[in-house]
């Protein structure tokens, strides 16, 4: 049968039209306040930087005062430092006065950090557990419209729409009833998703990626994905309507873009971001990656790496957040683009990294759906930390004593998604964080 390039693209719009009336019907109800939010993205999207910190300061303050309310491990802090936002908080720099505060701080006072926000409506939302640490917590609907709009505004220049249909290259929970409840979401989306490089699933994917408009997640499965289809005899002209290809959640490295651009056509962009912050910032065809400074406040500090602000927290108040990554910020620059915003230039943290069996290689973030298994199934809720010195072989380290029936569950677990290619060793009472650096998920010391 002869490819048909006009009826192709007759079928994608009249998918996508559905896909928008799917889409816009679900944010009228889940998301009230969306355009007012995207209208506030478009009107400040040229203002300088002297309105920007203006802006910033105000809504700063306006969550502070709100925190020292609503929120008592915020007003006990605020106490012992003797801090008050109406008398002390004059500029932005004063936000300096304020501890920083970790993953560890808002797991351990989760509930005193949240706040009896009433004035919306607040959803569950989690962190990934990467660190191996699940943070839950509510995220009120201001907070998650602007996370929403900073995706719709961001999509657009690149003239992609989040309705669009998209290859997705995140994890998925191989639990019949997690896997069902994923291609349901995956549908509505508009989507479909790879967690394997196994070269006929690769293929598969590959081609539903003709129709796609963009492509997102982890980068490492990005150039994983690439190099495969470059075997295969994949080229750009394969993929006509590809017009965006997203990483995030972990470094892009130089030559990941190589591989991705022969086998796409595009580079990897970046979106910067994280459960607790939102998203931060985002890379646009001018090639500068600009922070939202509409809903966040950037610091870098030598110890503790980016420190991040959400002024639309009011649910559970993020406030000099420490993500640990390493990054470089311009805030001096100006860009073709006309923003006026901070640039982020260089993010250290976030590394993906392979799991390599004996014969094939896996998403170093298999190790995350292994231990969402334990919780979800067997509340077994388990700080982690695998290292890898040889192919085969896999070392699964843990702070605490590790019983026999835990120890089987585990490697039950991991034999689900290794099979028999990878020999699972535990080591219990082992300490996996020295807090000098980013708690890692997964250390690998071999050469791919």
């Amino acid at each position: 049968m002869e490819f048909d390039q006009k009826q192709l693209v007759k079928t994608i719009n009249s998918l996508n039209l559905l896909f928008k009336y799917f889409w816009l019907l679900g944010s009228k109800f889940r998301n009230p306040k969306l355009n007012s939010v995207y209208n506030e993205l478009k009107h400040s999207e040229h203002f300088n930087s002297e309105i920007h910190n203006n802006q910033s300061f105000e809504k700063v303050k306006q969550l502070l005062i709100f925190v020292q309310e609503k929120s008592s491990y915020y007003r006990n802090t605020f106490n012992e430092i003797g801090f008050d936002p109406n008398r002390d908080f004059n500029s932005l720099d004063d936000i300096k006065k304020l501890p920083v505060i970790t993953k560890d701080i808002l797991l351990k006072n989760c509930n005193d950090i949240h706040t009896s926000f009433q004035s919306e409506k607040v959803f569950l939302s989690e962190t990934s557990g990467t660190s191996g640490q699940v943070l839950k917590f509510e995220k009120n609907e201001s907070w998650d419209s602007f996370n929403r709009a900073i995706l719709l505004y961001s999509y657009e220049q690149y003239d992609v729409r989040p309705w669009d249909r998209n290859g997705y290259f995140w994890g998925f929970n191989k639990s019949p009833k997690q896997r069902f409840k994923t291609q349901v979401f995956d549908f509505l989306q508009n989507r479909f998703r790879l967690f394997s490089y196994d070269k006929e699933e690769v293929k598969r994917f590959l081609k539903k990626l003709r129709k796609a408009k963009y492509l997102g997640g982890y980068s490492s499965m990005i150039y994983e994905t690439a190099k495969i289809a470059l075997e295969l005899g994949f080229t750009p002209l394969d993929f006509p309507n590809l017009k965006m290809i997203k990483g995030t959640s972990e470094k892009i490295y130089p030559y990941y873009q190589d591989a991705v651009i022969k086998a796409f056509g595009h580079k990897i962009i970046s979106e910067y971001g994280a459960a607790e912050t939102g998203v931060i910032a985002f890379e646009y065809p001018c090639g500068n990656m600009h922070v939202f400074e509409e809903n966040v406040l950037v610091e870098v500090d030598e110890n503790a790496g980016t420190i991040v602000t959400n002024f639309s927290s009011y649910s559970f108040p993020i406030i000099r957040y420490s993500l640990g990554d390493s990054i470089e910020i311009d805030v001096e620059s100006s860009c073709s683009c006309g923003r006026s915003t901070a640039i982020v230039k260089e993010i250290d943290g976030r590394i993906g990294k392979n799991i390599f069996g004996n014969v094939k290689s896996y998403p170093s973030l298999t190790l995350y759906y292994i231990f969402k298994n334990l919780a979800l199934i067997h509340q077994i809720e388990l700080q982690y930390q695998g290292y890898q010195i040889e192919r085969g072989k896999l070392i699964l380290r843990f702070p605490l004593s590790i019983s026999e029936h835990v120890s089987k569950l585990i490697l039950e677990e991991s034999e689900k998604y290794f099979q028999n290619d990878i020999e699972i060793q535990i080591v219990d009472n082992f300490e996996i964080h020295t807090k000098k650096t980013k708690l890692r998920d997964f250390i690998s010391e071999v050469i791919a």
